[in-house]
């Protein structure tokens, strides 16, 4: 059984995994969900990232709109939760960025779903800041590991389940680094939405259970910005989506 513990204002509650895979809340009180430390509320089986997939944000990147979703990968070890810090390894990387994205926890296997099998599929949402190193992505010419670094997945602060939240596709997102908005979009900029993301991956690989997709994120990355800004050491970095909560974490040094 894996459990996934978060914190919300209903109180703590936790992730079950069941006999046929699919994934099911615990309510507060329930066996597995104690109180304790806020950590991630999930640690994925994997994490499918979706690039350039808001209107706003491919603008200011003056790249071309994609005709399919661009499908990357991190990896669960980068994954933290709130609070946790984000540390930049300075022999690594000189220029670590914010990304706020809506997060989807699939809660049932998904193999050549259609939209709505798909879409149906999916337990809830969480808040991601899909931190990148982009003096590394950019010079691998491919992404993965200068996604993929330690500590640059932090997740959080709940889980909110698919019923309660309602449309992903009409949600507020925003990131503040020192308590400065620096993004400020909706996921109704998405190229492609959620149940199209979920079916389109779901034809090339088998999504499970407790299987996070990250759906990209809007403008104001800092590295477009002119001059371009980074993430550095004694910086608080705030991730935000209407209807699930803030995800916050400090920047130290590895």
């Amino acid at each position: 059984m894996r459990l996934g513990r978060a914190t919300s204002e209903h109180g703590v509650f936790a992730v079950a995994e069941q006999p046929d895979g699919t994934l099911v809340p615990l309510e507060p009180g329930a066996a597995g969900a104690a109180p304790g430390r806020l950590v991630a509320p999930i640690v994925p089986g994997k994490i499918v990232a979706i690039g350039l997939n808001y209107l706003d944000h491919i603008r200011e990147t003056g790249m071309e709109t994609p005709t399919r979703p661009l499908v990357f990968a991190k990896f669960p070890s980068a994954v933290i939760g709130p609070e946790e810090p984000i540390a930049i390894d300075a022999r690594l990387t000189e220029r670590v960025d914010w990304e706020v994205e809506l997060a989807v926890v699939v809660g049932a296997p998904l193999r050549r779903a259609d939209p709505a099998e798909a879409i149906a599929a999916v337990f809830g949402y969480t808040v991601a800041n899909d931190v990148s190193a982009r003096d590394l992505q950019f010079a691998d010419g491919q992404w993965v590991r200068g996604k993929s670094l330690d500590t640059t997945c932090p997740l959080g602060p709940v889980i909110v389940t698919a019923d309660e939240l309602g449309d992903p596709g009409a949600l507020r997102l925003t990131t503040r680094v020192n308590g400065e908005t620096v993004q400020d979009s909706s996921t109704s900029e998405m190229v492609f939405g959620v149940a199209e993301l979920l079916s389109y991956c779901s034809h090339s690989f088998t999504l499970l259970p407790g299987d996070v997709l990250l759906t990209g994120t809007p403008w104001g990355c800092g590295e477009f910005m002119d001059p371009q800004r980074s993430l550095h050491p004694g910086d608080r970095v705030e991730v935000e989506i209407e209807g699930i909560g803030v995800l916050g974490n400090p920047v130290v040094a590895a």
